[in-house]
């Protein structure tokens, strides 16, 4: 028999609370939002780019960029780790994922081999990501296994999401979309953030900050004339004109960077503070007290905006980085190193932006849409159960509408055209459940049973029925989710809430609502009967 158990009441008046205090935020303005006392919610849908307008960009990483610099960084390690342990090198030429090491004497094979094993911990041959191998009497091969060359492509992504919305955060941007596309790609959508130029710019510089000796043992003029010494390189300042050789040995990099911040100089013009880790400070420490006198680069992306010449030791690890900035310009830097530098260099393969008057187009249709979606069902109900059963299941509908709403505001959701559409059609869909349930029970009224019995066997029987439909609709929903990308995931997204909302309340609110009608009147028979 259908029980009107009190769990049923207070689940159905705890879920219209849920549905109000998390959607009523929707109908307010920004002002009045504001305006509202603190412990009360205020989470609102979270329009996606192609309805509140904004810019959209496709940016490709450059994964085997990456590779060939750390592969790069394998030679410098060992010529710096071999050079400590006064061994003489010969050359040091690139082979596949690593570098082979030639050794001037190869008597020098047992310290240089446990030299550079050193470098893996504990005088290990093969460490997680990198091994050592001896190569005949005089050569040993440095390199990274193929494990971690294959890992390191999803790595670079992974980091470069987290840098790339760390970076857009800095500019105010609201709730911006940033998802992986692909192995190697990555898809922003920056919802209000109208110039794309703008956003481009702020996540496409690499921002990779390192400290690195200038060379004096060799001339400028030869290393022009392509004389560049193996362990230094040729960079030019950020006029483009001024070249400068330095080493190659990294002292610090931007990894060691705890913080930066706008200051000024002696001169009162704009200039980077910052300030390093305890590791980066004391190797900064260490390096100026030992090259007093001399000049040291400052390098930003493969430029020198800066050498000055060190005249003390500098072991505070803080300090400040003096050029041709403006305030603007130092503001923005500023912000990229806090960011965070990229791990490989990233290239915009599409870029395109959606005006706020096609957004707004957009929503307007999407209203007119659901309008006409919600009143073809209404009339559907009405005319094929009469004012009471439809009325009863259209009520339903409407507390299905306000739970969606209260979920996608209280998770966070975008709402997107796609989405738009996912709610349609679980509007259309939502009184399914109402449709196997009033024809079972006119089924079994037309069998000659009470509507106690009739009404019983309309949602016992018809459950099973709901269960498997709406199964099947929730994990295509979860699959959409789970592979899909940008607007097929805003689509699975509000699917699968509305197909959650729908069983609940076309059930509940359906059983609910019935019984007490059955209990204040009493009838003979049901209206939807033949």
């Amino acid at each position: 028999m259908v029980q009107m158990s009190r769990w049923k009441v207070i689940l159905l008046a705890l879920s219209l609370v849920f549905g109000l205090l998390f959607s009523y935020a929707n109908a307010l303005s920004p002002a009045q939002r504001e305006a509202l006392p603190g412990w009360l919610p205020k989470p609102t849908l979270n329009l996606g780019l192609d309805l509140q307008g904004g810019s959209y960009l496709l940016l490709q990483v450059d994964v085997e960029a990456m590779r060939q610099k750390r592969i790069s960084n394998l030679s410098e390690d060992a010529r710096q780790t071999l050079s400590e342990a006064r061994i003489a090198v010969a050359g040091i030429v690139r082979d596949g994922n690593g570098v082979v090491i030639t050794l001037s004497n190869p008597v020098q094979m047992e310290p240089a081999v446990t030299a550079m094993r050193n470098l893996l911990g504990g005088g290990m041959a093969v460490a997680s990501d990198r091994t050592v191998t001896r190569q005949g009497d005089n050569r040993i091969r440095y390199a990274f296994t193929d494990a971690a060359m294959t890992a390191m492509g999803p790595t670079a992504v992974d980091q470069s999401i987290e840098v790339v919305r760390r970076r857009i955060d800095s500019l105010g941007t609201r709730e911006p979309s940033i998802t992986r596309q692909g192995a190697e790609r990555i898809v922003v959508q920056a919802p209000g953030e109208s110039d794309p130029t703008q956003l481009e710019r702020v996540i496409g510089q690499t921002a990779q900050l390192t400290f690195q000796m200038v060379d004096v043992e060799h001339s400028i003029q030869e290393a022009l004339a392509g004389a560049v010494p193996p362990d230094a390189e040729l960079l030019m300042g950020e006029d483009g004109v001024t070249p400068y050789l330095v080493k190659r040995r990294v002292i610090v990099s931007g990894e060691n960077l705890v913080s930066a911040n706008v200051t000024t100089d002696q001169s009162n013009q704009p200039a980077i503070g910052f300030r390093f880790d305890g590791q980066g400070a004391r190797r900064f420490g260490e390096t100026t007290a030992n090259n007093i006198g001399r000049p040291f680069a400052i390098i930003l992306d493969g430029k020198v905006i800066s050498a000055p010449r060190i005249n003390s030791a500098i072991t505070g690890g803080s300090g400040i980085i003096e050029g041709s900035f403006t305030i603007a310009s130092a503001s923005e830097l500023v912000n990229l190193l806090n960011g965070g530098s990229l791990p490989a260099p990233l290239s915009v393969e599409e870029r395109r932006s959606v005006t706020a008057s096609l957004g707004a187009d957009a929503v307007r249709a999407g209203q007119l849409a659901t309008m006409i979606a919600f009143a073809g069902v209404l009339v559907f109900m009405v005319l094929s159960y009469g004012g009471l059963f439809g009325g009863i299941s259209v009520i339903a509908l409407l507390l299905n509408g306000l739970l969606i709403i209260g979920a996608m505001s209280m998770t966070g959701a975008t709402l997107t055209l796609p989405g738009i559409a996912g709610l349609i059609l679980t509007l259309a869909m939502a009184v399914d459940a109402n449709v196997l349930i009033y024809e079972r029970m006119r089924d079994e009224a037309n069998a000659g049973r009470s509507p106690i019995a009739a009404m019983d066997a309309g949602f016992n029987r018809a459950m099973v029925t709901i269960v498997d439909a709406n199964l099947t609709t929730i994990l295509a929903a979860l699959i959409m989710f789970w592979f899909g990308a940008g607007p097929v995931r805003g689509f699975a997204w509000t699917l699968s809430i509305g197909v959650v909302t729908s069983v609940f309340t076309a059930v509940l609110v359906t059983q609910v609502l019935l019984v007490f009608w059955l209990r204040l009147r009493r009838p003979k028979s049901l209206p939807i009967a033949s």
